[in-house]
């Protein structure tokens, strides 16, 4: 089983699929997983029971891979939620075939948010920017990459925004708990993949045109430890909503 997990700023109607040729010659089932916080997924209030903190969203994805994949499986995770999946796989490796990082901050010039996301987190005009859907949505895909969206595909983005406050309510909890925990996360991310006892198969893909992520760096990261990395020339951060065909491609060529 392969399990997708990145945040999508709209919802499935939009957010492009890269496994959506995985089952052209290759035996794979997949789940595509939208963590609490993004697009139509649930939304907890912030200090009732879900803080949306790095350590929750962990205790989360162990929590659903026992329900939906009790056997073996392969994840693959995009961005600033690598060092998550990276903490899961590194307690429960026995079930890992593969683990596939698209665009995850691993450098020193990865531990600090980029402005766009760092607004969000800032003392009460944080609050006022995250119930903007057009600062909230709009910006964020933009600022990230050479993303050029529709405007019937704009607007599904912003539909949460639009319907509930509680999408802003949750994008400033995050931003916050990011801006915290992020270099201490990123830290022990790196410590885990270059300690002698990771054994799982890792690739990581770049998106070369990502504006939020140096790609300085990352090749010697990847080199050193003896991971594969695969670049996408024309992608932004956001790989699986620039190119989705062309990653859903090389997963299913690291995931025969």
């Amino acid at each position: 089983m392969c399990k997708c997990i990145y945040p999508v700023y709209g919802n499935k109607e939009k957010a492009k699929d890269p496994f959506f040729g995985l089952t052209n010659g290759l035996r794979i089932s997949n789940l595509q997983m939208m963590f609490s916080g993004f697009g139509f997924s649930d939304k907890p209030q912030p200090k009732y029971g879900f803080d949306y903190t790095l350590d929750e969203y962990t205790a989360s994805l162990e929590s659903l891979i026992n329900v939906v994949a009790p056997e073996k499986l392969s994840i693959v995770v995009q961005g600033y939620f690598a060092p998550i999946a990276v903490k899961y796989a590194n307690e429960h490796q026995d079930k890992l075939n593969h683990l596939v990082l698209v665009n995850p901050p691993v450098t020193d010039k990865h531990v600090k948010l980029p402005s766009t996301l760092a607004s969000f987190s800032n003392f009460l005009l944080g609050e006022v920017f995250a119930q903007d859907p057009l600062r909230a949505s709009d910006k964020v895909l933009t600022s990230c990459g050479p993303y050029m969206m529709k405007e019937e595909d704009a607007m599904v983005y912003r539909r949460p925004y639009l319907v509930s406050g509680s999408s802003g309510f949750a994008l400033n909890a995050i931003s916050k708990a990011m801006k915290k925990d992020l270099k201490a996360y990123i830290e022990s991310m790196r410590n885990i993949l270059e300690s002698d006892s990771w054994k799982t198969n890792t690739t990581i893909c770049w998106g070369l045109r990502d504006r939020w992520l140096s790609y300085d760096g990352v090749e010697d990261f990847c080199r050193r430890l003896n991971h594969k990395i695969v670049e996408l020339p024309m992608a932004g951060h956001h790989v699986q909503e620039d190119k989705g065909e062309e990653l859903g491609t090389i997963i299913k060529s690291i995931l025969r």
